[in-house]
């Protein structure tokens, strides 16, 4: 049984006004305030964050930004920095999302500044990774996975490497409906894991990895018995605040 504290945390990506996330919230909250044995977070976008955060002060409920630039402070218009995130009390941002990568050109150069940057901040880091469906169908997903995950840790320190939280995001099964298997969602997670061991096996040991990639209700109790699954990132599922504390009552099991 692994000792790691599974990880539920929901991506709204560009969803929901200051308004909408607050009935999120109150709705939330009844639903988890007893949870345990599971972290659990919320990601709102950026106009958000102040007010989740103040609402969900004192409960178990942590508060992630979606997107982080590795600068301290310039002229890069749109943009939001550590300092900026964590004097909000923000404690965590999601970096490296697919949608990231393929629509506003993220780019592993970019990430292996943003990862430590945000460690250094004392922000949890989640670095996404994973492989379209060509790649899959190509067999090209552990090398898709390599080479993400050993440039986005490239500039970590191996005593923070279980600082960092890894999701495995099959990009086919991102808002498509489909998700990965259990055996192929357990086989993405044990390699991510196998590729940290390469650095630190005690830290490879200790990071958790989520599965991220339609990940709802239904098929979240198999998929987070995974041995090497740690939690989730979870998409569309974590709009509803009923079906988002199941997935977190079905991790916490």
């Amino acid at each position: 049984m692994s000792s790691r504290t599974p990880l539920i945390a929901g991506n709204w990506k560009m969803n929901k006004t200051i308004a909408e996330a607050e009935e999120f919230i109150s709705g939330l909250l009844p639903h988890v305030f007893a949870a345990d044995g599971v972290d659990i977070g919320i990601c709102p976008p950026v106009t958000a964050l102040q007010a989740m955060v103040d609402s969900a002060r004192g409960s178990a409920v942590r508060v992630y930004a979606q997107n982080m630039h590795q600068a301290d402070s310039g002229a890069f218009t749109g943009e939001v920095s550590a300092a900026m995130l964590t004097e909000l009390e923000i404690q965590g941002v999601v970096l490296g999302h697919s949608e990231r990568r393929e629509l506003f050109g993220e780019t592993d150069k970019a990430l292996a500044l943003k990862v430590p940057k945000a460690l250094e901040a004392g922000l949890e880091p989640i670095l996404c990774v994973g492989e379209a469906e060509e790649e899959r169908e190509r067999g090209d997903t552990e090398r898709k996975l390599r080479h993400q995950i050993q440039e986005g840790l490239a500039k970590v320190a191996d005593d923070r490497l279980a600082d960092v939280v890894i999701a495995y995001e099959p990009i086919w099964a991102i808002g498509t409906g489909l998700t990965a298997t259990p055996e192929q969602a357990q086989e993405a997670c044990a390699f991510v894991r196998a590729l940290v061991a390469q650095r630190s096996d005690d830290a490879a040991q200790r990071l958790r990895v989520l599965y991220g990639g339609s990940m709802k209700p239904d098929n979240a109790a198999e998929l987070l018995a995974l041995p090497d699954v740690d939690g989730g990132l979870v998409g569309g599922a974590s709009l509803d605040p009923a079906s988002f504390a199941a997935i977190v009552e079905a991790a916490g099991a």
